[in-house]
C-alpha cells in the first residue's frame, strides 16, 4: 500500500505539471458537456436518468479517459523516466496500480461532480419553482457505479494500448480511433431504438443496467488481470 500510494502522489504530480492547462481545459469541458449542457438540453429526462442520459455518462468518462492514458506508459518510455522507475524498489503491481488508480480516480470524479451540476442545471431547465433530485437514489447511486466501471475498462484498456505503443502520439491515436469506433456503435444502437425508449426512465428497466453492471464487472476483471500479466519489468526492459 506504501508503493501505491507513492505512484499516486509521483501520478498526480506529473499530471499537474506536465499536463497543466491542456489538462484543466479538457477536464472543465467535459464536466462542461456532461454536467450543464447535456443536463439543460434534456431536462425532465436527465433528472430521470433516461437510458440516453446513461449512456452519456457511461461515455463521457470512457473519452476523457481515452485523452490521457496514453501517456500512461508510452509517456515514460518518450521522456526516459521508465528505466528509472523500473530500476526502483517498487513492485510491478504497485507501479501499474498506482497509475491505474490516478486515471480512474481524475474519471470518475469527473462525472460525479458532473451528476451533481447537471441536476442544478436540467431542476433549471425545467423552471418549476421546485428542486428535484434524481428519480431515485439507487438509480443514481447505480449511475455512479456504471461510471465507475467505464473508467476502469477506458484504463485497462489504454494502459494495454500504451504498453504496445511506440509513441504517445501512436497510443493517443489508437485511443482517439476506438473512442470514435465506440461513439459510432452508441449512435447506430439508439438510431435502431424508438426515440421514446430512449427517454423512458430507466427506473422502468432495473434489471437491463444490472446486466450490464454484471458485463462492465466482468469485462474490467479480464483487462485488469490482462494488463497486470503485461506489465512486467522483464518484457519493459
Amino acid at each position: 500500500m506504501s508503493d501505491i500510494w507513492t505512484m499516486i502522489w509521483k501520478e498526480t504530480k506529473d499530471s499537474v505539471l506536465q499536463g497543466g492547462r491542456t489538462a484543466a481545459i479538457r477536464l472543465l469541458l467535459a464536466i462542461g458537456i456532461l454536467g450543464l449542457l447535456l443536463p439543460w438540453q434534456l431536462g425532465q429526462s436527465w433528472l430521470a436518468l433516461s437510458p440516453a442520459a446513461l449512456l452519456l455518462i457511461l461515455y463521457m468518462p470512457f473519452l476523457f479517459t481515452s485523452m490521457s492514458i496514453g501517456d500512461a506508459i508510452a509517456g515514460e518510455r518518450e521522456r526516459h523516466t521508465l528505466e528509472t522507475l523500473l530500476a526502483s524498489r517498487i513492485s510491478d503491481r504497485a507501479i501499474l496500480l498506482g497509475k491505474i488508480l490516478v486515471t480512474v480516480g481524475s474519471a470518475w470524479g469527473m462525472a460525479l461532480v458532473s451528476l451533481l451540476l447537471g441536476m442544478v442545471a436540467a431542476n433549471l431547465a425545467n423552471g418549476q419553482g421546485r428542486w428535484v433530485f434524481y428519480g431515485s437514489f439507487v438509480l443514481f447511486v447505480e449511475a455512479l457505479v456504471l461510471s465507475l466501471l467505464t473508467s476502469l475498462l477506458a484504463t485497462s484498456a489504454g494502459v494495454l494500448i500504451s504498453l504496445r505503443a511506440a509513441t504517445v502520439r501512436q497510443a493517443q491515436q489508437t485511443l482517439a480511433l476506438s473512442a470514435v469506433v465506440l461513439l459510432g456503435a452508441l449512435i447506430l444502437a439508439t438510431r435502431a431504438v424508438p426515440a421514446q425508449v430512449l427517454l423512458t426512465p430507466a427506473t422502468s428497466a432495473p434489471q437491463l443496467w444490472l446486466v450490464v453492471m454484471a458485463a462492465l464487472v466482468v469485462l474490467d476483471a479480464i483487462l485488469l488481470g490482462a494488463t497486470l500479466v503485461s506489465f512486467q519489468r522483464s518484457r519493459l526492459i
